[in-house]
């Protein structure tokens, strides 16, 4: 694709200082972009890269300024430059409109119209594919599940029984929507299975990462609120609730019954205990371990997770602890050398009262 930047300021309604007539042939980020190529700047720690990348131009807040560098200035940098990126990614190749010859498709499926269904997908009894999806090669979709329009389930995905995905739904290779919740009851120390008899329902607008699981409910339903995006290896138990345009990061383990309110972010690693909620606007920083409910628009830190600034201020202390241990050590000498001198002079006091 090749885009004047005046063409491109009007898909963004962007303001250009430079060369309005510059052609674009090309996306990319900062450090590597070459001569063509549009990059762009949204945190003020990249900003002396700026002077150095060889894009042809960078999308940039509207107080910036770089030298001769031609900008386009906009309100939201990355917001800009993710349409922009759109615009080249849909100039690639797509799948062909139609049904494999190799799919296996059970006779009372309803597809829809302007589909795609690629090689060897199975998709069982009375499930249901909505208007413009594309489902890739080795999906399998299970008996009764309805998916909305579209949606792009990338190759070798699992949507199991009795599952709903919404419209606009993203799911990437390897995920399993709908496996079992992990419940059991013990009885004389042996396990015995639960049934799951619940499901899932995705939201409109969800994507949901690579080798992502996402169990179906015991009863009821795991609920996935519009919006929401997860990333890659993330595990997500039965009866879970996630609000709408939550951010989960990878690696992340949300563990059964809680719920998580609305613009909630997850963190890389963090993990979430049963049966607690998450207050709406709150942030999990990485590798923290939530334990109780947290109240709404808080950001909360550690193992077990506090508030950020409390947390913060023990990680501070533990950082001086040798330094501690070793004033301790001293004081201790200290407190036996004058408990020593007092005992002698205590005895020396008890051996001249006897003698007198």
């Amino acid at each position: 694709m090749h885009k004047t930047l005046q063409e491109i300021a009007a898909i963004v309604h962007g303001e250009i200082v430079g060369d309005k007539d510059v052609v674009i042939t090309g996306i990319c980020g900062i450090k590597e972009a070459q001569k063509g190529d549009l990059t762009f700047v949204a945190n003020s720690k990249y900003f002396p890269l700026a002077e150095k990348t060889k894009a042809s131009a960078i999308i940039a807040p509207r107080d910036m300024s770089v030298g001769s560098k031609t900008l386009l200035h906009v309100e939201n940098p990355s917001l800009a430059f993710a349409h922009i990126a759109s615009l080249f990614v849909d100039d690639q190749p797509k799948p062909a409109v139609g049904v494999h010859k190799t799919a296996v498709i059970a006779p009372d499926v309803t597809l829809g119209q302007n589909i795609s269904i690629g090689p060897y997908v199975v998709i069982e009894s009375k499930a249901v594919i909505g208007d413009n999806t594309l489902i890739g090669s080795g999906c399998f979709i299970g008996q009764g599940t309805k998916i909305g329009r579209d949606c792009q389930i990338y190759p070798h995905v699992t949507i199991r029984e009795r599952i709903t995905l919404e419209d606009r739904v993203i799911v990437h290779s390897g995920t399993v929507i709908g496996s079992d919740g992990f419940g059991f009851v013990n009885v004389k120390g042996v396990h015995h299975k639960i049934p799951q008899v619940g499901t899932v329902v995705v939201e409109d607008d969800v994507e949901i990462g690579a080798n992502v699981t996402i169990d179906r409910a015991r009863f009821d339903k795991t609920l996935i609120g519009r919006g929401t995006k997860i990333d890659n290896l993330v595990q997500i138990a039965h009866n879970v609730t996630i609000g709408r345009n939550c951010i989960i990061v990878a690696q992340v383990g949300i563990s059964g019954s809680v719920t998580i309110e609305d613009n909630v972010i997850l963190a890389g690693q963090a993990g979430v205990a049963g049966h607690v909620t998450i207050g709406q606007g709150s942030v999990v920083t990485g590798q923290s371990g939530v334990t109780k409910s947290i109240p709404p628009n808080s950001t909360v830190l550690g193992m077990p997770a506090k508030p950020a600034a409390q947390a913060k201020r023990v990680n501070a202390c533990l950082q001086k602890l040798p330094e501690y241990v070793q004033t301790i050590h001293e004081l201790q000498k200290r407190l036996e050398a004058l408990e020593g001198k007092k005992g002698k002079a205590k005895r020396r006091r008890y051996g001249k009262a006897k003698n007198n």
